[in-house]
């Protein structure tokens, strides 16, 4: 107390001041946090309106354009490539030669094969001379047999070697008939040094060069890939298992390709194969998609974003997927306790397009009305990823349906972290 009342009376005031002014403050942050931390949230509504518009229901997938008939034209025989007739993007027709291997080593196989046909003609010839003197001794053995002249194991020593004679000419042809037989495979192995074409097309591949030795060994390798005709051409797409049943035969399709942006191809969907292909855990099936390519535009190998329109409506009442998906928040909201909301002109939303036997869902939406969320149960039908079809349901054109929150971070600034962080720090 000696010293307060030491201190001069100016300095005692200043003090005095600065300690209420310390208090005031202090007191007006804490209201200001009590208040932030304690006031009811407040929670804002986004929505969308009810219209009737055109819904196009799709399934998108992607394949590659080839051409209907593609022909691997490859070789029999191994060798040396000794000359191309074709290349790259060249019309060839059934018959043509497009290629041949060096046929040297097959000239001398058929010239071998010739001889060793030579050389058993000559061993039959001499198997059948042979033969004739055995059967003419034979006869006379025979004949001096029955006069009493020769004795019978002379007759059967000659008859023995008349039918071994005969024996030999046997296997003399069966010798002939291989070497034939080899000639023939010879000539055969010699003739498919020449490659033709199988058919009538472009030459959309040439795997070999002139010198290159190609070895068939163990399976024919491809020298040129042949298209038949470009101007038909198909698209094998992988769709999805989830969207394989929405598929026909015969649905009209449409395609892009990136070589041409903005230009659509149209198609029609020919076969739906039942073979899977499963890549990663995604099990996806090939539908095959016909293309009439007379401007000759596309190319095999193009990569074709396919769409095929399986379903459409039109002027029927749609809301977005997201008023289907909205789920009020668990606090500080009051959900009334009806059903349904009613409006003026509410009635049964049922689009001119939808037919009876048309599969629906129920879903349920949420209006706002007088501060309170209303949940009202509806029927969906056809959806095209952004818009759903409501089919049946107390909905009318310009209803305003929820689709999302605001929730108390956007709507009130006072409890943002910013200023959460500001009161921490004045502290």
């Amino acid at each position: 107390m000696m010293i307060w009342e030491a201190v001069p009376l100016t300095m005692r005031t200043r003090v005095t001041w600065i300690v209420l002014l310390l208090l005031v403050v202090a007191a007006t942050i804490g209201a200001w946090r009590y208040r932030a931390l304690h006031a009811k949230a407040s929670v804002q509504y986004k929505s969308a309106s009810v219209e009737r518009r055109r819904i196009v229901a799709r399934v998108t997938a992607s394949g590659t354009l080839s051409a209907l008939v593609t022909v691997q034209v490859g070789t029999q025989v191994s060798g040396r490539i000794q000359k191309l007739y074709a290349d790259f993007n060249s019309r060839v027709t059934k018959g043509q030669l497009v290629a041949k291997i060096d046929p040297q080593m097959f000239d001398a196989s058929v010239q071998q094969s010739q001889a060793n046909s030579l050389a058993a003609k000559a061993s039959v010839a001499t198997a059948e001379a042979t033969a004739l003197n055995a059967d003419r001794q034979y006869a006379r053995t025979k004949a001096l047999h029955e006069s009493n002249l020769a004795a019978q194991a002379d007759l059967d020593t000659a008859e023995a070697n008349a039918a071994i004679s005969h024996a030999q000419v046997d296997a003399a042809k069966a010798s002939l008939a291989q070497a034939l037989a080899s000639l023939h495979q010879a000539q055969i192995n010699l003739s498919y040094t020449n490659i033709v074409s199988p058919i009538d097309g472009v030459v959309i591949s040439r795997s070999v060069d002139v010198g290159q030795t190609v070895a068939a060994s163990l399976s024919a390798p491809t020298i040129f890939t042949i298209a038949q005709d470009l101007t038909k051409m198909q698209v094998d797409t992988n769709v999805a298992e989830g969207d394989v049943g929405r598929l026909e035969v015969g649905m009209k399709t449409y395609f892009t390709v990136d070589s041409y942006p903005g230009q659509r191809f149209l198609g029609k969907v020919r076969q739906i194969r039942n073979s899977a292909t499963t890549t990663q855990n995604v099990v996806t099936y090939d539908a095959v998609i016909d293309v009439d390519n007379s401007d000759l535009k596309l190319r095999p190998g193009m990569t074709a974003n396919v769409t095929v329109v399986y379903a459409e409506r039109t002027g029927v009442l749609t809301v977005p997927n997201a008023a289907l998906r909205f789920r009020p928040p668990a606090t500080n909201v009051t959900v009334a306790p009806s059903a349904s909301v009613s409006h003026g002109d509410a009635h049964h939303a049922r689009g001119s397009g939808a037919a009876s036997g048309d599969a629906t869902d129920s879903r349920s939406v949420w209006l706002l009305k007088d501060g309170e969320l209303h949940p009202l149960s509806v029927k969906t039908g056809l959806s095209d990823g952004n818009l759903t079809e409501i089919v049946e349901g107390d909905l009318s054109e310009g209803s305003a349906v929820v689709v999302d929150t605001v929730g108390p971070e956007q709507a009130s600034p006072s409890t943002t972290g910013a200023g959460g962080g500001s009161l921490r720090r004045l502290f």
